[in-house]
C-alpha cells in the first residue's frame, strides 16, 4: 500500500485546468453584478491582457451577463437599503465608470424619498431623545452629511430649518 493509500493519509489534489477569460469573468459575475470598469480591472489583475479583457467583457455585456444599467440599479437599492444617500451613491457609481446620464437613470429607479429617507436613519440612529438639544442635531447632521444626503434632506432629518 502506497502513502497515498494509507488511510488518514493527505490526499494530493489533482492541478486545476487554466481558466480561460470567459470562465473567470462568469465566476465573477455568478456572484455578484460587476460593472464593466470593475469587471476589467479584476481580469488584469488576474493575469489576463488588457485588450483580452476589454473583448471578454465586450462578449459577455453582448450577451447579456454583464450590464452596467443593471449593475447601477442594484448598487443604488443596496445603497440606499444601507442608508446612504444620494450623494455618496452618485460618487460611488462614478468610481465605477459610468457617465452622468447612466447615472442619473440609476438614481431615477430609486422609488423612495431621501428625505424620509434620512429621518428614518437619524430615528434609528439617535432615538427619538436623540435631537432633543443642539448637540444632538449636529452630530445628526454631521452623520447624514457622511452619509451622503444633501443640505435639504440634513435639515429637515434634523428639524434644522428656520421655518420648523
Amino acid at each position: 500500500m502506497s502513502r497515498d493509500e494509507e488511510p488518514g493519509s493527505p490526499r494530493r489534489r489533482r492541478p486545476r485546468a487554466e481558466q480561460t477569460p470567459v470562465q473567470r469573468a462568469l465566476g465573477l459575475l455568478t456572484r455578484r453584478e460587476h460593472s464593466r470598469r470593475e469587471l476589467e480591472r479584476k481580469l488584469t489583475s488576474r493575469g489576463v491582457a488588457r485588450e483580452e479583457a476589454r473583448a471578454t467583457v465586450d462578449r459577455l455585456a453582448g450577451e447579456g451577463w454583464q450590464d452596467d444599467r443593471r449593475f447601477a440599479e442594484l448598487l443604488v437599492r443596496s445603497r440606499a437599503g444601507s442608508g446612504y444617500g444620494p450623494l455618496r451613491i452618485r460618487a460611488e457609481l462614478a468610481t465605477h465608470g459610468l457617465d452622468r446620464e447612466a447615472i442619473a437613470a440609476a438614481m431615477d429607479t430609486f422609488d423612495g424619498d431621501w428625505t424620509e429617507t434620512a429621518r428614518d436613519l437619524v430615528r434609528r440612529r439617535f432615538g427619538p431623545g436623540g435631537l432633543t438639544d443642539l448637540e444632538g442635531r449636529r452630530k445628526a447632521a454631521d452623520f447624514l452629511i457622511r452619509r451622503g444626503f444633501d443640505g435639504g434632506s440634513v435639515r429637515a432629518a434634523t428639524r434644522l430649518d428656520w421655518e420648523d
